[in-house]
């Protein structure tokens, strides 16, 4: 193999591994956290604002709309609820890169007054409307 398409395969490598941790970072999960209080994991979110609302996109995938708790607290959107192992308890786990378990998300909005819209599921990810008052 040249030089050059080594180097290549090298950094190429390299760049995999570094973007399969920044992955497990961002989707934080352990196995013997599933069943404890404390969140296992934090869902990624979209933030957008126009003049009259702040809309907010949170990924969760195949998490049930019934498992999803929504709370405006003070200057704090709270998101919580739970992603239950879909799998069979005779099952092998053989490759878990989707975290499961509790998970929250609290998100610090400006100092101002909100209240709470709508909230729909579209493709796996809830969207949240925060009218400004």
């Amino acid at each position: 193999m040249p030089l050059r398409d080594f180097e290549s395969w090298m950094w190429a490598e390299a760049c995999e591994m570094l973007d399969r941790a920044d992955r497990l970072h961002r989707q934080f999960f352990r196995p013997t956290a599933m069943h404890s209080k404390p969140p296992a994991w934090e869902p990624p979110v979209d933030v957008y604002e126009t003049r009259n609302e702040v809309i907010i996109m949170i990924a969760l995938p195949g998490v049930a709309p019934e498992h999803i708790s929504v709370l405006l607290e003070d200057n704090c959107l709270v998101i919580s609820g739970r992603r239950h192992l879909p799998v069979r308890a005779d099952a092998d786990i053989r490759r878990l890169e989707i975290p499961y378990g509790r998970f929250e998300r609290r998100i610090e909005l400006a100092a101002r007054n909100f209240e709470l819209g709508a909230r729909e599921i579209v493709n796996g990810c809830l969207f949240i409307s925060l009218r400004k008052i």
